[in-house]
């Protein structure tokens, strides 16, 4: 892993956990050419879900932001094992946010920001991305939030 990475992680206190394996038949990450699409994941910590259930009734929006940090930790972590450093990554181009809510709930972008905010403070300009944040009624597991992305690698 590039120094300066590692440096940014070691600041922010994190270390990578071991990436997530498929909860279902679902590869936890697949590469076309110089792409890297990972499969969703969710806001583990030690192997368990750190949150569960909706924002707007179980979980306030900085609660849920938090769970995205997770999820943006958990890509980190796929990616180290798909490319075997983050030297690899070359930016993250998008990342797509679903954020399991109320019908009224309408934070999902800021929640969003829990995962853009620490890719950015992990990987600089090469972490800024464009993104999408979607409500849904549910997700697996009844996590709050699960992330893909979509990374240009070298």
């Amino acid at each position: 892993m590039s120094q300066s990475v590692q440096s940014r992680l070691n600041a922010l206190g994190i270390e990578l956990p071991t990436p997530a394996a498929p909860a279902a038949n679902y590869l936890p990450w697949s590469r076309s050419g110089n792409l890297l699409f990972t499969a969703g994941q969710l806001p583990l910590k030690d192997g368990k879900l750190a949150f569960t259930g909706l924002l707007g009734r179980d979980l306030t929006t900085s609660q849920g932001a938090e769970a995205a940090r997770l999820c943006a930790i958990n890509i980190l972590a796929q990616a180290k094992a798909a490319l075997d450093d983050l030297f690899n990554v070359e930016r993250i181009v998008k990342i797509t946010v679903f954020v399991a809510s109320t019908p009224d709930f309408n934070e999902q972008h800021l929640v969003a920001n829990g995962a853009s905010d620490l890719l950015a403070d992990v990987l600089g300009e090469a972490g800024r991305h464009a993104r999408s944040a979607v409500g849904m009624a549910s997700l697996p597991l009844n996590a709050p939030v699960e992330i893909e992305a979509v990374i240009a690698c070298r």
